[in-house]
């Protein structure tokens, strides 16, 4: 069950360049992107109106989309401009379109109630368009339900074992209880490590921090579009960084994941790992998001794994342990904004 008025990321703005006709499924519709002579990106159901032949495998045509089948050619509003033969389309030859944003080098779609696609409610990931920031956009393809993915995020327990020799590097996360805090409808947890005897194995060897540290994870999620948004770094021990004081030596990294349901059991993850130093150092861009890519990719494997299990188990339950209070929360609150969703359009049906 997904919740549809909602904005999603759709793909990275670079992926739709030019005559590009991308097509990708989304909440369980196929949808093709595409850009218009003036750059600005169009969405449409990925489907001609007249055999069902898909859009993507047609030819962009100045603002439109023609269909390679039979030659109609649609808008990026979805109306059906032309159809060979007629001085005008036949009628009920239109096709649904949906609103697209594009911001944060992203592509945000709203697929549900066209009235309600206020632009302003798409989450903010100003870091991954931010002078001040740097990072690399970055895409993984999930076989897996998105909630799973999201249990995941809301649950850094998981370091500890799963990145044990990557992103975690300490049994002392998982034994971290996070605060906890529900702010404006979403998530934000905060976890401080205090006092550890070195940096995550991740970083050994592209920083120079040695000795001690402070470490931290602070995240908002937002139930909206499944967003993530991370402040994580570490700061040598005691130079008061739980009271906010970032010293010179310190490391400050934004990390912004963006899941969208494909359909119930596939996801697609949109992700960029940003740093505020080392700003012009284009190679150590490349290397950390590299090494934030090898964490990603056992957590993939864990979770498409733990995919399979779950097709197989049946109506039998999850045990809940201590750690999964955050990720109880966020499924509770996805679940009442989808049970809101249904209710409202129900009333208006």
């Amino acid at each position: 069950m997904f919740m549809r008025n909602s904005w999603y990321v759709a793909a990275w703005a670079n992926e739709v360049e030019g005559d590009v006709l991308l097509s990708r499924k989304i909440l369980g519709d196929q949808v093709v992107l595409f850009r218009q002579q003036n750059g600005i990106a169009a969405a449409l159901i990925d489907r001609c109106s007249h055999r069902f032949a898909p859009l993507s495998m047609g030819r962009r045509e100045g603002d439109c989309i023609r269909c390679m089948y039979h030659g109609l050619v649609f808008a990026a509003d979805g109306k059906c401009v032309e159809e060979p033969g007629r001085p005008r389309p036949s009628p009920q030859t239109s096709i649904r379109s949906y609103p697209l944003v594009e911001r944060y080098k992203q592509l945000w779609i709203w697929m549900g109630d066209v009235a309600l696609a206020d632009p302003a409610l798409i989450p903010d990931c100003h870091w991954q368009d931010d002078p001040a920031w740097r990072s690399i956009p970055a895409y993984i393809h999930y076989n897996a339900d998105y909630r799973l993915i999201m249990d995941n995020q809301l649950d850094f327990s998981h370091l500890s074992f799963v990145h044990e020799g990557t992103l975690g590097g300490s049994k002392r996360i998982a034994e971290t209880k996070p605060k906890v805090e529900v702010i404006d409808g979403n998530l934000r947890l905060t976890r401080w490590y205090l006092n550890e005897p070195e940096i995550a194995p991740y970083l050994k060897g592209v920083v120079n921090l040695q000795g001690p540290i402070d470490r931290w994870h602070i995240y908002d999620w937002s139930i909206a579009g499944n967003v993530l948004n991370m402040d994580s770094g570490s700061a040598p021990a005691g130079t008061g960084a739980p009271q906010g004081h970032r010293v010179a030596e310190a490391l400050q990294f934004h990390a912004t994941q963006c899941t969208t349901p494909e359909d119930e059991t596939h996801s697609h993850f949109f992700w960029t790992y940003a740093h505020n130093f080392n700003l012009e150092d284009g190679a150590f861009t490349r290397a950390l998001a590299d090494r934030i890519q090898i964490g990603f990719d056992e957590d993939r494997r864990t979770i498409e794994a733990q995919q399979k299990v779950v097709n197989m188990s049946g109506n039998d339950k999850m045990a809940y342990i201590y750690v999964d209070a955050a990720l109880t929360q966020g499924r509770r609150l996805l679940e009442a904004r989808i049970a809101a969703e249904q209710s409202a359009a129900c009333g208006s049906a």
